[in-house]
Parts: C-alpha cells; structure tokens; sequence
C-alpha cells in the first residue's frame, strides 16, 4: 500500500490532489525498497518508472512532471503545451494548468507545496540548505505572482525534512549560510559544547511568514528520524548504505 502525507487545510480546499510520499509501497527493492522515484540513485529505471506511475495514479493520473534539481533558486513555469522534459535544471515548479501533476524528489531537504486556491495556481519546490538561503521560497512565490496569485493567498505546506535536532552541519556551513544570507543566523543553534545545528523548516516556515502568506503548515515529519518510513541521505550515510529519493506532488483537481 502506497503511504502518504496530507495537509488538511489543502485537503479541505477541494482543488488540489497533492501528497508528500515516503518509502511505503512501491516496486523497488534492496536499499531502495519501496517507492523510490529517482532515477540516479542506482535502482533499477524500470522499478522507478513503475513507482513514478503509480504516485501519479494514486493522485489521479495526470503527468507528473519533475526536474533536474541542483539546489538552485531558479523556477520553471509549465505553461500550455507539451510537458517539459525532466532533465530541465530548476528546483521549483508552479503552474495553472489542471493537466499536470507537480513532483519533487527528496531525501533530507525539504519539499515545498503551494496553492492559491482563488487563482488556480500551484507550485512545488526542493529547499536544501542551499536553495533556501538563496531565496527558493521566494522565487517561487514570485514565479506564482506572475501567473496572477496573491501571495496573501497562497498557503505553504512544508514536508518531511531532517529536523534541526539531527541535522548537525558544523560552522563552516554555518559560516557560508551566513556569508549568503545573514538572515539565516536564528535557525542556528549551538547545544553544549557541540556544533551548529540548523533547522531547515523552521527557517524556511519563518520565511514565508516574512513574505506575508497566508498560511504555513509544517508537517513536522523528520527523514533522518523515520528511516523505515522516509528515504534519509544523511541517515545512510551514517549507515554506509545507498538511499532513494521519496516524492511530494501538487495539482489541480
């Protein structure tokens, strides 16, 4: 059986089908077992492509369109037409077309989905550490903005993502996030004689406060926490094994 997460408050909306899925269900098996959605991993491409399917019929059936993500902060839009091909380098997605299906991969970083439901427009984004700070949250907004939401519209949920406690990145990261963006400094803390720890869902939720939309809901699901449940790079490196890369998908009903 194919697992998934949902926020209620898009759920109650009644336009969009949209789930943050983990490793529950699925064709793939050995390190990848379960519903492991990439195709650079290492799995076999005909256990993904057979995984890919069935997300997008369990959210009924529409393509699924993903990207070359590169912890970029750069934004496609899917307008009328063909569906643009995977190997498009981006990190976020948003469009109104209610033909499609929005997807993107994930193992620790968080994955990002929006809606305006007055406008009909929905977007999806992958925020690493790195997109995050350069603004992918707010690029997004503006790439939906451009298509005529209103960012006092727009509800942001925030899925599975390593949580600040087990997400401990040392201050040379911290240095360089801050050398990016200063703005990052209260998602860092510092326990007793540790390193820096940063909380990825909590910058990224305080962001889109400070841009003003209209609702921010964080699942609260960690990866590295649940590893039976979500694929966790960070977790499998720990354990010197190989991972997949699990999905969150937007689109309209």
């Amino acid at each position: 059986m194919i697992d998934f997460a949902s926020v209620q408050s898009l759920t109650d909306t009644g336009v969009v089908h949209h789930g943050f899925f983990g490793r529950h269900g699925g064709v793939s098996s050995g390190d990848f077992a379960g519903l492991n959605v990439s195709q650079t991993v290492g799995d076999t491409p005909e256990a993904v492509e057979e995984n890919r399917a069935l997300v997008a019929k369990t959210l009924g059936g529409a393509p699924l369109v993903t990207l070359k993500q590169v912890h970029s902060n750069r934004v496609i839009t899917v307008e009328a037409g063909a569906i643009p091909d995977r190997t498009i380098e981006a990190d976020a997605i948003v469009t109104r077309r209610a033909d499609v299906l929005l997807g993107i991969l994930t193992a620790d970083c968080s994955p990002l989905l929006f809606l305006d439901r007055h406008a009909g427009i929905v977007g999806a984004a992958h925020a690493g550490w790195r997109g995050a700070v350069d603004g992918i949250l707010e690029n997004t907004v503006a790439a939906m903005e451009a298509l005529g939401a209103q960012r006092r519209r727009i509800q942001l949920a925030i899925g599975p993502t390593i949580s600040q406690q087990n997400y401990e990145v040392g201050e040379q990261f911290k240095a360089d996030a801050l050398n990016q963006n200063a703005k990052a400094e209260p998602a860092f803390h510092t326990p007793p004689n540790g390193k820096p720890h940063f909380d990825l869902p909590g910058y990224l939720a305080a962001e889109a406060r400070a841009l003003g939309l209209a609702e921010v809901t964080d699942t609260a699901l960690c990866t590295y926490a649940d590893p039976a449940r979500f694929f966790s790079h960070r977790y499998a490196t720990h354990q010197q094994t190989r991972t997949g890369r699990q999905i969150a998908v937007i689109g309209l009903a």
